[in-house]
């Protein structure tokens, strides 16, 4: 018997309907609501209190709005800027029986657990000035190392039908990757799933894998709910997905049909402030 409970996906902007699609795809059954800040998209140029400032108000959205007991922060700049303190202290003190789910450390497992020792990663300027990925890798494994490269344009061009302007500007954000003689590539933002193609192109032919978020967060999902039957039982399983936006424009509902890989229809709500 499953409970009225759903998972929810919060992104920064659109990104994050790649892992949501994924997550539907390997866990069918279960309800689950997106929620994009289309409003306040990219958080990759924001500081560090107006992220955590966002993603709170998001979060309890999804939580008292939509009836989420389970968040995936999907928003890799989130996850540098937000999560650990909406963990620790936003948890604690208004939803101690709510979780709330990162991206970066399911992905550095899935790139420690290839052995490489030269890694390379694509992510926005201040996921890559945070160093939360470098950081956490060196908790896993102290002899990887970690070549960062910050790519402040993708989000943009993607979020706004700029795809035909992408592969000059991949090839030269891919290019110090190549010279790094990098073994694999974490795509470190979740818009990255969507220029995975792209990114294969720009590497010319090297031998350099690519570590994607949408391939790795549904079976981490999944062995999660395993672990905590206490959470999987009050979730609803309904086969239902409701896609939201805190802001509507025709490209973005255009984009938004591109990366799920079907017609979606998004539903624009408000999402208030609040404590933090």
């Amino acid at each position: 018997m499953s409970g009225t409970h759903k998972i929810g996906v919060f992104d920064s902007g659109l990104g994050g309907l790649l892992i949501t699609k994924a997550i539907r795809d390997y866990l069918p059954d279960y309800d689950i609501v997106y929620l994009g800040d289309t409003l306040n998209v990219p958080y990759g140029n924001r500081s560090t209190d107006a992220v955590y400032a966002h993603s709170v108000a998001a979060i309890r959205y999804l939580f008292e709005q939509q009836d989420c007991t389970l968040v995936i922060m999907a928003c890799n700049t989130a996850n540098a800027s937000a999560l650990r303190k909406m963990q620790q202290e936003f948890l604690t003190r208004h939803y101690p029986d709510r979780r709330i789910l990162g991206v970066v450390v399911p992905t550095l497992e899935e790139a420690h657990e290839m052995r490489h020792k030269r890694i390379g990663l694509l992510a926005t300027h201040t996921m890559v000035m945070s160093n939360v990925y470098e950081e956490e890798l060196h908790k896993i494994d102290p002899d990887i190392e970690l070549f960062s490269q910050s790519c402040p344009l993708l989000v943009p061009l993607i979020e706004n039908d700029g795809m035909k302007w992408i592969e000059p500007i991949l090839d030269e954000y891919v290019q110090p990757l190549i010279c790094a003689n990098v073994q694999s590539i974490i795509l470190g933002c979740t818009h990255y799933p969507l220029l995975k193609n792209h990114i294969k192109k720009a590497l010319n032919g090297a031998d350099i894998k690519l570590i994607s978020q949408d391939e790795i967060v549904p079976a981490k999902l999944m062995d999660y709910l395993h672990r905590h039957p206490e959470i999987d039982d009050n979730l609803s399983k309904s086969k239902n997905t409701k896609l939201l936006v805190t802001d509507m424009t025709t490209a973005y509902q255009k984009t938004a049909s591109q990366i799920y890989g079907e017609d979606v229809c998004l539903q624009k709500v408000s999402v208030a402030g609040g404590e933090q």
